[in-house]
């Protein structure tokens, strides 16, 4: 049939053979769909779905922490809680530890900050509030110190860390009576505890008891050999009990704990200028700088050991950068110390002013001298310093006269 005026025909037109070529690619390209959607499909992870990792547990890292504790490798302790804080970071007790560990390696600014961060996750944490008051005591903040520990006692009134950081803070605020009181109730609630014979001996120390205080820091030391603060502490009761050779092995010790802290090493080098042995103190000396040179005490200390020595040229190059500040040769800042009644900086402005004075300095003297004698009067060191200078630089201006030949 032919429709006129159409382009449609309604012929069929022949039938193409098949190509068997073609079928089978269509049967292999089917079983590849079937394949993938049945095996590659469900082992993508859909987009924008984060990836699900196993978590370590924390107990392991807690572990570890504890036995690098009790080997004395503190920084590694404080690694290993910090990794557990990542396994389970609203863990307060985690905080409490690290915070623990900071203060016996002498890191009390990291300890109060991990301290806050147990009592923001629980402000009933007992032992949070204890780290919390001893880091801010070891950072002379003795009033909120006592507020803190005293809110651990009312949450925790037998832990016997309470009672023994409590017994250092009474110390500190000098209330030694009842600091003694508080260091044997630690001691009767936790005998075993390194803490609490480190308290008893501060206490022992700080009252004169000097024998019974190095029993107490060797007892702690038995507990745990390997904590930097005891061996200083035992080192300072050797001194002040006049056995100056065991000072300068406990501070030996606690050097070799922790090289970077510059205070067993100035602490050996103020032992040997007592003895007299300015070689010693002064090798020892420079090695407290090198660990600490933007410290002016420290520079001050080198000063005083090379005035003590007599050379003058090296000690007013240390004495210098204490009292006015300045820049080292290796470019670190130090800012001059102010005048104060401390003790160690009466002695390093004596010994500025007496070595401008010895150099025939006067000019530079004269003004440390009357800085002196206005500021801190009532030191009588200061002052017998003060007049030696003023007398030095006095006959320096106003030589003898020579005698009149006779006749």
């Amino acid at each position: 049939m032919y429709l006129s005026g159409s382009k449609w025909k309604m012929t069929k037109k022949p039938r193409r053979r098949a190509n068997p070529w073609r079928i089978i690619l269509l049967l292999v390209l089917i079983g590849g769909i079937i394949y993938f959607n049945q095996r590659v499909v469900p082992e993508i992870e859909p987009p924008f779905i984060p990836t699900v990792t196993p978590t370590e547990n924390p107990e392991i890292f807690v572990n570890q922490a504890e036995a690098l504790f009790n080997e004395g490798k503190l920084s590694q302790a404080i690694q290993a809680y910090k990794d557990a804080i990542l396994a389970n970071p609203e863990n307060s007790s985690l905080y409490v530890s690290l915070a623990r560990v900071q203060i016996l390696a002498g890191d009390p600014e990291s300890a109060l900050e991990n301290a806050e961060l147990a009592l923001l996750r629980n402000p009933d944490n007992p032992l949070a509030h204890v780290m919390k008051a001893w880091a801010l005591d070891f950072q002379g903040d003795i009033i909120n110190a006592e507020v803190s520990i005293e809110r651990a006692l009312e949450l925790a009134e037998k832990n016997p860390l309470a009672h023994a950081v409590y017994a250092e803070i009474l110390i500190d605020s000098q209330e030694y009576e009842a600091a003694s009181a508080e260091s044997l109730r630690a001691l009767e609630l936790g005998p075993n505890l390194l803490e609490t014979h480190r308290a008893r001996g501060y206490v022992l120390y700080w009252t004169g008891n000097f024998s019974e205080a190095i029993r107490e820091y060797q007892s702690a030391l038995n507990i745990n050999n390997a904590i930097p603060n005891l061996h200083l502490m035992l080192g300072y009761s050797y001194f002040a009990n006049q056995e100056n050779d065991k000072a300068v092995t406990s501070f030996s010790q606690a050097n070799a704990l922790n090289p970077s802290d510059p205070i067993p090493d100035y602490e050996i080098s103020r032992i040997y200028l007592l003895e007299g042995v300015y070689n010693k103190a002064i090798q020892y000396g420079e090695l407290a700088v090198k660990d600490a040179p933007e410290d002016p005490l420290m520079e001050g200390n080198l000063g005083v050991l090379h005035f003590r020595n007599r050379d003058y040229e090296q000690a007013l190059k240390y004495l210098s950068l204490a009292v006015r500040g300045g820049t080292t040769e290796e470019g670190v800042i130090v800012e001059g110390l102010p005048l104060s009644y401390k003790p160690k900086v009466i002695e390093i402005f004596s010994a500025y002013g007496l070595t401008l004075a010895r150099l025939n300095r006067c000019d530079q003297a004269l003004p440390v001298f009357q800085t002196m004698l206005s500021q801190v009067a009532d030191d009588e060191v200061a002052v017998i310093n003060a007049n030696e200078g003023l007398s030095i630089c006095a006959a320096s201006l106003n030589p003898p006269l020579e005698p009149t030949p006779t006749p």
